[in-house]
């Protein structure tokens, strides 16, 4: 009987301070991707660089421009393509395939 008990008590106190961090991590992930510097207790690893003066840097040099400063745009973009045109493409790619037909069409 005790057992249970303490392991119900135990399981609550862990669940609520998940619940705790994963409502930090969404605060501190929510202001970071509006380019506000979250508050110290949203971090939950502590300060972040900036908190502590140092100029932060991006993680891959595909987010560099050619002077070496921040790309602020999408690095991906995609416009749309109707079931047909892509079809067709499918097919010209596999025609012209070594193993593909060559100018005749199975419809």
């Amino acid at each position: 009987m005790w057992l249970q008990v303490i392991y119900l008590l135990v399981f609550a106190v862990i669940a609520v301070l998940a619940i705790g961090n994963l409502v930090r991590s969404m605060v501190a992930l929510g202001m970071e991707s509006q380019g506000q510097q979250p508050p110290n207790w949203a971090t939950p690893y502590g300060p972040s660089r900036e908190a502590m003066g140092r100029k932060r840097s991006p993680q891959h040099p595909e987010m560099l421009d050619e002077n070496g400063k921040v790309i602020n745009e999408p690095l991906l973009v995609m416009r749309s393509l109707s079931m047909d045109d892509a079809r067709e493409r499918l097919d010209a790619i596999y025609r012209s395939s070594p193993g593909g037909e060559s100018g005749t069409s199975e419809n």
